[in-house]
């Protein structure tokens, strides 16, 4: 009886130390160095493969800007996969925009900072969170 018991405990004591490491969160600072003008604010959007491109962001940030320069702070992330993607809202009007042929008006990048020659993809802009806080420098 008393092996059964020890057992048990042994296996609540790692489901316990698991279910802790599982709560780990991070931070993840993006910084934006080239904006084109201190005009308006800076958009940032924390996405993940099923919200990026397609709507609202796991977590938004909205940045001053101040000679040229943005930065945010995504606090408390847990490990996974995610991609951000920032614009310069240089009218504040809170959304993209984009002239008759569909073009962007306002400057924008990623995480990775990848070279578009089309729409956006998750695959190029995406980072893996693991086990420490990031920093991010995006390029408009």
């Amino acid at each position: 009886m008393k092996t059964l018991t020890l057992i048990v405990s042994l296996l609540l004591t790692c489901s316990f130390i698991q279910a802790q490491d599982s709560l780990k969160s991070y931070h993840i600072t993006v910084k934006i160095d080239n904006a084109l003008s201190d005009n308006g604010s800076m958009l940032f959007g924390l996405h993940n493969e099923s919200t990026f491109m397609k709507g609202k962001s796991l977590h938004s940030m909205k940045s001053a800007i101040t000679d040229g320069k943005a930065m945010v702070t995504f606090e408390n992330v847990t490990p996974g996969t995610y991609a951000v993607m920032v614009f310069h809202d240089a009218n504040d009007n809170e959304k993209m925009d984009f002239d008759t042929t569909g073009m962007p008006l306002e400057s924008y990048g990623m995480s990775n900072n990848p070279m578009l020659m089309g729409p956006p993809n998750f695959a190029d802009a995406k980072f893996v969170l693991e086990d420490e806080s990031l920093e991010l420098l995006i390029r408009l």
